[in-house]
C-alpha cells in the first residue's frame, strides 16, 4: 500500500505532463480569444495598423443593441433555425440506416464506406463546383428537368437556397457521422438481434426495437455535433450563394460576422454577434441533449 501511495503523485504529475499541450492549445486558441471576443463586444472598436495605439471606449450593451435591432441578423438566425429543422433528422436518420446496411455482410461493404466517405474529406471548393454544375442556373439537374426547373434557379431562389445548402451540408458530412454510427453498432450486442429473431421481430421491427435504442449515446452526440457545425456554417453560403444570397436568403451568423467584422470594419458588432451565437448554441445545444437523456 505505501508503494501505491508513493507511486500515486508521481502518476498525477507524468499524467499532467501529457495533458498539459492540450490544455495549453485550448487556451492559446479557444480560452484567450473568447475572452478578447467578450471584451471587444463591450467596447467601441476598429482595426488599426500594427504598433498604433488602439483607443477603444466603453460603450456598454450597445454593440448588442445594434445586434438585437439589426434586421439582417434576425434572418441570419431564421436561416440557421431552417437548416436546422432540415438538416439534422436527415444527418440522423441517413447516416443510421447507411451505417445500419454497411454493418452487414453486403458485397462491396469496403467500396461503399469509402465511398461516402469521400465528399467530407474533399475539398469544399471542389464539391462546390460540383454542386454548382448539378444545380447552377443553367446546370444538368435543370435541364433534366425541363419546364419542371424552379424558376428562379436552385441556389439563387430565396425559398430554396438554404434547403439546398442544407441538402449540399449533410452530403457532405455524411460519411463522417456514418463511422460515428458504424462504431456505435459495434457495441450492440448480436444476442439482441438473435432473440428479437425468435421472438418473430422482421428486420424493420429490430431496427426502431434494437439499433436505435442501443446507439442512442452516439445519436446525441451525432445530434450535438451536427448542431454545432450547423451553427458555424460559412463556406457554403459564401462559396454556393455568393455571400449569403439572394437578398440575405443565406446568410449565416457566421458569415455576417465576417462581413461586418472584416469586410465592413466592424469587429465590436461581430463580436457581440460571436457572443450572441455562443449562447444560441448552447442552449440549442443543452436542450437536445436534455431531450436525448429523458429518451434515455
Amino acid at each position: 500500500m505505501s508503494t501505491l501511495a508513493k507511486a500515486a503523485p508521481r502518476r498525477g504529475r507524468i499524467g499532467a505532463l501529457f495533458v498539459s499541450p492540450y490544455v495549453l492549445f485550448i487556451l492559446v486558441v479557444f480560452a484567450v480569444p473568447l475572452v478578447y471576443t467578450v471584451w471587444i463586444s463591450f467596447h467601441r472598436f476598429y482595426f488599426t495598423a500594427p504598433g498604433t495605439h488602439i483607443d477603444a471606449p466603453w460603450v456598454g450593451l450597445s454593440n448588442y443593441r445594434d445586434v438585437f435591432t439589426d434586421p439582417v441578423v434576425g434572418r441570419a438566425f431564421l436561416n440557421i433555425a431552417i437548416f436546422l429543422v432540415i438538416n439534422v433528422p436527415l444527418t440522423v436518420g441517413l447516416s443510421l440506416v447507411l451505417a445500419s446496411a454497411l454493418n452487414s455482410k453486403i458485397k462491396g461493404r469496403a467500396f461503399f464506406r469509402a465511398a461516402f466517405y469521400l465528399p467530407y474529406v474533399t475539398a469544399s471548393v471542389a464539391l462546390v463546383a460540383v454542386w454548382q454544375f448539378l444545380f447552377g442556373s443553367d446546370g444538368f439537374v435543370n435541364h433534366a428537368l425541363g419546364s419542371l426547373a424552379p424558376d428562379p434557379s436552385w441556389l439563387v431562389n430565396s425559398h430554396l437556397a438554404m434547403p439546398m445548402i442544407a441538402v449540399f451540408v449533410t452530403w457532405k458530412q455524411l460519411g463522417f457521422f456514418v463511422m460515428l454510427y458504424l462504431a456505435a453498432l459495434q457495441n450492440v450486442g448480436q444476442e439482441l438481434y438473435e432473440a428479437s429473431a425468435m421472438d418473430g421481430a422482421g428486420k424493420v421491427r429490430q431496427f426502431f426495437s434494437v439499433t436505435v435504442p442501443g446507439v442512442r449515446p452516439a445519436t446525441t452526440l451525432v445530434v450535438i455535433y451536427a448542431i454545432i457545425t450547423g451553427a458555424n456554417l460559412f463556406s457554403e453560403p459564401y462559396l454556393l450563394t455568393g455571400g449569403g444570397g439572394p437578398d440575405h436568403a443565406s446568410t449565416s451568423p457566421v458569415l455576417l460576422m465576417y462581413q461586418k467584422g472584416i469586410e465592413q470594419g466592424h469587429p465590436d458588432f461581430a463580436a457581440a454577434l460571436g457572443v450572441v451565437l455562443i449562447a444560441f448554441v448552447a442552449i440549442v445545444s443543452l436542450v437536445a441533449r436534455k431531450l436525448s437523456e429523458r429518451g434515455n
